[in-house]
């Protein structure tokens, strides 16, 4: 159902403003009550475009005038003195609603499209996005971590200007590495800033171009596999959490539903943050997962409290939306899906509401793992549970699997096999 806010028609809008934009403001008023902006948020950006539709007709200016360099003049130059009669004045609200109107009359081809870059790093950019979208079949955000780097450095050696690829040398390659490897701390994440950039050079050669010396120019970090302990939570920790659950307040359902799916299910933040209502079945207690790190559909059993936390939050919490979302955002834009981040946040405040020293959301998802073990479960149950495609991702969990490992635990050189025994009884 469709919210209609209250009608109160800027009297600038239908004596003073600019005729021809006026007639968008019906269009651009229900593109933001579809979207979930709240009644007021709308009578603001109603305010601010009718600020700007008076200000262009002083000016003279048409609605064909109207693009992102008129609108950074009119919040820049005009807003700082502005004596006009309205409240639409505040440069970070008035530039947010005039974004949302420049979406508005591109849509409606009332206005010029969004002026494509066609600097020549630009092109080369989009050409090696559709490379890795069509060949490679990459996933959106692996295409949008690679292109950044890449861009970085493309624009590093030639700005604007002319790509040469004989200017990339295997020296200003691996300069251009040690800056980067500022911004990284784990030797995982090195790892994907080499892979992006051998990826790009080895795509440059099949073009002609003779990168095989950028190639050798790039070494990964070492990273031994299995090296680390995962980090896990311990009983005493979970039942902490759990205890913290159940509290009243904004927001406390969605949290409660969020922790439970990761401490419960295993499920990753991205999983959380794309679940639908589709992908619950009540009467069976499964849920399926989509779109999921492995690129494949599983089915999960819907644990009794799991399954008690999201119909708390969808029967009391969730606010109505047009999207079929299992977890909503409770501001505006409310029809604007949550991301990831939004749910890593939900388990780091889970966790200081709790008193635990944690951040990390992933947390939650090695102490499953940890509390299947503990439970007899074996390293192919916890894979399956997990999801992992290879049970050799599995694997570093056996190193919390301590009942077992004692099992095939060597006495220690100089003790008796007897004396270990009898201390291990």
């Amino acid at each position: 159902m469709r919210i209609k806010p209250r009608s109160r028609p800027d009297p600038l809008v239908r004596s003073r403003g600019c005729a021809q934009l006026d007639r968008h403001i019906p269009g651009y008023r229900q593109y933001l009550l579809d979207r979930g902006n709240a009644a007021g948020y709308v009578r603001n950006c109603e305010a601010a475009v009718a600020h700007l539709s008076t200000w262009m007709k002083d000016g003279n200016k048409r609605l064909s005038d109207v693009d992102a360099r008129l609108v950074a003049e009119f919040v820049e130059h005009h807003l700082p003195g502005c004596h006009c009669a309205t409240r639409a004045r505040h440069p970070s609200t008035v530039r947010a609603a005039l974004g949302h109107l420049l979406v508005v009359l591109r849509a409606a081809n009332a206005i010029a499209p969004r002026p494509l870059d066609m600097t020549e790093v630009a092109q080369e950019l989009r050409r090696y996005d559709q490379y890795m979208e069509q060949v490679r079949g990459l996933a959106p955000k692996t295409r949008e971590g690679a292109l950044r780097l890449v861009e970085a450095l493309l624009r590093k050696h030639f700005g604007d200007e002319a790509i040469q690829f004989e200017v990339i040398t295997p020296e200003r390659v691996r300069r251009f590495f040690a800056a980067q490897a500022k911004n990284y701390k784990a030797p995982t994440s090195l790892g994907a800033v080499v892979s992006a950039l051998r990826s790009y050079f080895r795509w440059r050669a099949t073009l002609g171009d003779r990168t095989h010396a950028l190639v050798g120019a790039l070494a990964y970090p070492a990273n031994w596999q299995l090296a680390s302990l995962p980090k896990s939570m311990e009983p005493a920790e979970v039942e902490q959490l759990e205890a913290a659950l159940g509290q009243s307040g904004p927001s406390m359902l969605r949290a409660d539903a969020m922790v439970r799916c990761m401490l419960d299910l295993g499920l990753r933040s991205g999983e959380v943050a794309r679940l639908s209502l589709d992908d619950i079945d009540w009467e069976v207690g499964t849920i399926t997962l989509r779109r999921t790190k492995g690129r494949r559909e599983d089915v999960m059993p819907l644990p009794q409290a799991t399954g008690q936390a999201i119909a708390a939050y969808l029967r009391d919490e969730r606010p109505r939306t047009q999207h079929r979302m299992v977890f909503a955002r409770h501001m505006t834009p409310r029809e604007q899906p949550i991301g990831p981040d939004l749910v890593r946040k939900t388990i780091r405040q889970a966790y200081a509401r709790a008193g635990l020293p944690h951040t990390r959301s992933h947390l939650l998802r090695h102490t499953m793992a940890s509390r299947l073990l503990a439970g007899g479960s074996s390293l192919k149950e916890v894979a399956d549970v997990l999801r992992h495609r290879s049970l050799n991702t599995t694997l570093i969990y056996a190193k919390l699997d301590s009942a077992r490992l004692v099992e095939v635990a060597l006495p220690w050189p100089g003790i008796s096999a007897a004396a270990t025994t009898g201390r291990a009884s």
